[in-house]
């Protein structure tokens, strides 16, 4: 034990677990979950509860409830138009629900913007990437610097005020650029970036805001096999640095790679939850993909 984690423990406080050993211990605790829809976790980050969405007619989220392991990589999966997608707008502030709830780290997410969320620490990427085309690599990177006291009307006049936050949030935008191997792409354009770079600059702009929790809608669409396994990587990266992971994916080789828990929604429902491999092994998942009678109609 360390000397600082002696003195924790001295002084009758738990000691501070670095991001594995949390990781660890997330894991742990949810092994004696039960694999089912909006079962309880042991220390949730996000829950949402009776979070539906309609469009006229058409529901197209309904979920009763979910909640999400701290520390962990949940996977939220299921077939084309389960309603993944607008769920994941419903819990950052994009869109907002006919009805229900959630909340972040203890705090409501009701009538929170986008913004507001991702200052929460909630912070998400897209399918097809945001990245500001027309803004070089770098300034993609310095615009998602929270807290900037150079913006303010009042401060422009008086640099001795922003001048050192600047350079460090330049400092930490360059060191980011190197880790996730954009560095010499620093002063080019977004939009000449490939697919997989963008994904990886939105990662990388999504860290500028030291988020608690990082959601991906489908990190892998769009990106060559050179690249897959360097995201792949950096989203474990994230959870060894202490982060949750809540992401959309389709590409169930990485599911079963990187996934600690795995959520499924069919029709705009929560259909079941557990480990990738209880998930896999589940008739209601087999059936959502496949169709209920898919085993009759092969007789």
């Amino acid at each position: 034990m360390s000397d600082s984690e002696t003195e924790q423990t001295a002084a009758g406080t738990e000691p501070v677990l670095d991001g594995r050993e949390q990781h660890r211990a997330a894991v742990a605790a949810l092994l004696n979950v039960a694999p089912e829809p909006g079962v309880a976790k042991p220390d949730p980050i996000l829950t949402a509860t009776g979070v539906r969405r309609a469009f006229g007619g058409l529901v197209a989220v309904d979920v009763e409830r979910l909640e999400v392991q701290r520390g962990t990589i949940t996977a939220l999966i299921g077939p084309n138009g389960a309603g993944k997608t607008t769920f994941f707008n419903l819990l950052t502030g994009f869109d907002q629900p006919s009805r229900g709830a959630w909340e972040f780290n203890g705090r409501s997410g009701a009538r929170l913007r986008s913004y507001q969320v991702a200052r929460a620490g909630m912070v998400r990427t897209f399918q097809l990437t945001k990245a500001l085309s027309r803004m070089t690599v770098l300034d993609n990177m310095l615009i998602a610097a929270p807290n900037q006291i150079g913006e303010r009307l009042w401060a422009g006049l008086m640099p001795w005020l922003w001048q050192g936050q600047e350079a460090a949030v330049k400092r930490k935008a360059l060191e980011l650029l190197e880790r996730f191997q954009l560095l010499s792409k620093k002063d080019d354009y977004a939009a000449e970036l490939s697919g997989g770079q963008r994904k990886l600059l939105e990662m990388a702009r999504a860290l500028m805001l030291d988020p608690l929790m990082v959601m991906l809608d489908e990190p892998m669409a769009g990106v060559n096999p050179a690249l897959k396994q360097s995201l792949l990587e950096h989203i474990k990266g994230l959870r060894e640095e202490g982060m949750t992971v809540l992401f959309v994916e389709h590409d169930m080789d990485m599911v079963h790679e990187i996934a600690d828990w795995v959520a499924v929604m069919a029709a705009g429902s929560l259909i079941t939850e557990g480990t990738p491999e209880q998930i896999s092994a589940d008739t209601r998942v087999i059936d959502a993909y496949l169709g209920a009678h898919h085993d009759a109609a092969q007789h």
